[in-house]
C-alpha cells in the first residue's frame, strides 16, 4: 500500500514524464538533479511492479504507453474486479484533466458499450482556475458524502499534499454525484454506473466505430436546431431545479448522436445559492449556448433568457461586486456586499 508521499512522488514523476520530448529526452532548458534522476528511476521501478501485479488478472486490448498502462490498471482494476467492464478497447478523447476510454461492459452491466473517464495524476495540480467554482461548495469524500473530519478540511485549506489529494477526490465526486442526480431527474446526460478512485464509468455515446462528436462540430438545419435548443434550455432548467449550474457549458460540452444530445463534464458545477459569482457564471453558460444556436439560425436573446430562467427559480439578478472596491467601514458598502452574497 502506498503512503500519501509515495503517491505524490508518482504524480511528480508523471509530470516529468509528460514533459519528455518525443524521443525520450528532456528539453535542454530543464535541469534535473542527480538525486531527482535517482528518485525517478526508483519510482519507475515501483510503477513497473504495480503494473505487473495488476496485469496478472486485468489485460486489455488497448495498447497504451507504459505509464498510461499503469495508470489505467490502477484506476480501472476495481471496475474489472466488480465485472462492470471486461476490456478497454481504445482511447476516444484525451485532455489535460482526464481522458475517456471506450470499454467493453462486464456481465454486471447491461449496456452495449461503456465510457471510462480517467482523471490524470497531474490534474491534482493542474486545476488552476477551479476556485471560482468551489466557492460555496461543501467538499465531498470519495463516496460523495460531505467531508466532516476537521483534519481533512484543514488539509484542503492549507493545500498540503494530502489536502490536494482530498480536494481532487472532491472534484471528481461532484461530477459523479451530479450525473446521478441529473440522470434520475430525466436530464440528457450519460447514465452513470460507478466511480472508483480517479475514474467514472458511464454510458458511452456513439458506437464501436465512432464516438459522438461535440455539438460545436455539427451543422444543423433550422428545425432540428430549434428543437435541440429547447432541449438544452430544458436541461439548464433541470440543473437549476437541483441547485446546480454547469459552469462550463457550451456546444463543446454537448455531445450529438443520431439527433440526440448529452450534456457532459460536470466536475466544476456551481451552487447558485452560495457562490457570489453564480449569476455571472450562469449567464456566461447561457450566452455560450446561444452563440452556437444563433449561428444555426435560432432566434435567441441570451441575456434576457438567462434572466428569465434565473429569476424563475427565485434567484436575483445582480452585478458582480469586487470586494477590493468596498470599504468595510462604510455601511452602504457592507450592505452592498451582504446583498451580493
Amino acid at each position: 500500500m502506498n503512503t500519501n508521499n509515495d503517491l505524490q512522488d508518482m504524480y511528480d514523476l508523471y509530470d516529468e514524464l509528460d514533459d519528455l520530448d518525443s524521443d525520450g529526452t528532456k528539453p535542454s532548458s530543464k535541469r534535473v538533479t542527480q538525486k531527482r534522476e535517482s528518485k525517478k528511476r526508483e519510482m519507475e521501478a515501483k510503477l513497473f511492479i504495480r503494473a505487473q501485479e495488476a496485469s496478472k488478472e486485468f489485460k486489455f486490448t488497448y495498447k497504451a504507453a507504459r505509464f498510461e498502462e499503469w495508470w489505467l490498471l490502477d484506476s480501472l482494476a476495481a471496475f474489472y474486479d466488480h465485472k462492470w467492464i471486461s476490456d478497454v478497447l481504445k482511447r476516444v478523447k484525451g485532455g489535460k484533466e482526464a481522458s475517456v476510454y471506450l470499454c467493453k461492459p462486464g456481465v454486471e452491466v447491461d449496456a452495449p458499450l461503456l465510457a471510462a473517464k480517467v482523471y490524470r495524476p497531474r490534474s491534482l495540480r493542474n486545476l488552476k482556475n477551479d476556485q471560482q467554482y468551489r466557492v460555496g461548495r461543501t467538499d465531498l469524500d470519495e463516496d460523495g458524502a460531505a467531508l466532516w473530519k476537521e483534519a481533512d478540511v484543514n488539509a484542503i485549506i492549507k493545500r498540503t499534499r494530502y489536502g490536494e489529494e482530498v480536494r481532487h477526490q472532491s472534484w471528481i465526486a461532484y461530477e459523479f454525484v451530479t450525473l446521478e442526480t441529473l440522470y434520475e431527474a430525466g436530464a440528457d446526460v450519460p447514465k452513470p454506473y460507478a466511480k472508483e478512485k480517479n475514474a467514472i464509468l458511464m454510458e458511452f455515446v456513439g458506437d464501436a466505430g465512432m464516438s459522438a462528436p461535440p455539438l460545436s462540430s455539427v451543422a444543423l438545419d433550422l428545425d432540428e436546431a430549434n428543437e435541440l435548443f429547447q432541449r438544452v434550455i430544458r436541461n439548464i432548467d433541470i440543473l437549476l431545479s437541483h441547485s446546480r449550474i454547469h459552469g462550463d457549458l457550451s456546444a463543446y460540452n454537448i455531445l450529438y448522436w443520431d439527433g440526440d444530445i448529452k450534456l457532459i463534464d460536470f466536475p466544476q458545477v456551481v451552487i447558485p445559492e452560495s457562490n457570489p459569482s453564480s449569476w455571472n457564471i450562469f449567464q456566461r453558460d447561457v450566452v455560450r449556448v446561444c452563440q452556437y444556436f444563433s449561428a444555426q439560425g435560432v432566434a435567441c436573446h441570451a441575456k434576457k433568457l438567462a434572466a428569465e430562467l434565473w429569476t424563475a427559480h427565485g434567484h436575483r439578478v445582480f452585478q458582480e461586486v469586487d470586494p477590493k472596491y468596498l470599504d468595510p467601514e462604510k455601511p452602504e458598502d457592507r450592505q452592498a456586499w451582504n446583498q451580493h452574497k
